[in-house]
């Protein structure tokens, strides 16, 4: 199943994380050799979730990001279009410690979440927002119900560099990962959808101006194992999105605004 032959169709991405649920967290952690824990650990400090402190988890799969926020101390809702993730999240959060207990699974489409304005104190998304057909709408639909003052972190895909450092990786993707996810995965087609769309996924500059595009300000970015992932964070000032600076702010996550985990 390729990229070209969902064309993120909504239903039909939904099927295929359904499909892959029950192994996805193992799958992912052998693919990127336990980077993945330690890119998890970045979110959870940039979103800097806290007691009393209420934080919406989209694209939560299976809610393992959900339930570190939780365990701050915060509320989260682990929102998800694939039933077969949160299904298999649900499961295991039953047999987890109640230090995690503040975790909801609910179902939503990024691009009409199920929540009125300003419900949240923070917003995340992690490898989820490449997956969006509209990824721009889906960052505005996040500031949405997000408060004023509030937080948005997305982690997802990015670019390498320098460029023949990203050509390495790139090959990486096409040729090694679909083979090593024949091996480990019930449903290897999902990988070479994964290789494709990382590929096409923009670089860390465009994202960054498709936030404040979406109306978030403070942008910034920081790298994470080389570009490999990056991180994006804004704020919601309350202010429209033409208001906001054209500059780039590159590996400078440092702003006052920011989270304190930047």
């Amino acid at each position: 199943m390729t990229r070209a032959q969902l064309d993120r169709r909504p239903a039909d991405v939904a099927a295929m994380f359904d499909r892959t649920a029950h192994r996805y967290d193992v799958v992912n952690d052998v693919l990127s050799l336990g980077q993945d824990r330690l890119w998890r650990r970045a979110v959870a400090r940039a979103v800097g979730a806290a007691g009393g402190g209420r934080v919406l988890d989209l694209a939560a799969g299976t809610g393992t990001s959900a339930r570190a926020f939780a365990a701050a101390g915060a509320t989260c809702v682990a929102c998800d279009f694939s039933l077969g993730m949160l299904r298999e999240g649900m499961r295991r959060h039953r047999g987890v410690a109640s230090g995690s207990a503040g975790v909801s699974f609910i179902a939503g489409d990024a691009l009409a979440l199920p929540f009125r304005d300003a419900s949240f104190d923070a917003v995340t998304i992690s490898f989820g927002l490449r997956n969006v057909s509209d990824p721009l709408a889906a960052l505005a639909e996040l500031r949405r119900v997000t408060r004023r003052g509030g937080r948005l972190v997305v982690c997802e895909f990015s670019h390498v560099r320098p460029r023949p450092a990203d050509l390495l990786y790139q090959r990486y993707l096409r040729r090694v990962l679909p083979l090593i996810a024949g091996l480990v995965s019930s449903n290897p087609d999902a990988y070479a959808y994964l290789a494709e769309s990382i590929m096409d996924w923009p670089e860390q500059a465009e994202v960054a101006r498709l936030l404040r595009a979406a109306g978030w300000s403070a942008v910034r970015w920081r790298n994470l194992s080389f570009g490999i992932v990056a991180l994006h964070g804004g704020v919601n000032d309350g202010a429209g999105p033409a208001s906001r600076g054209s500059g780039d702010s590159r590996d400078s996550l440092t702003s006052p605004a920011a989270a304190p985990g930047w």
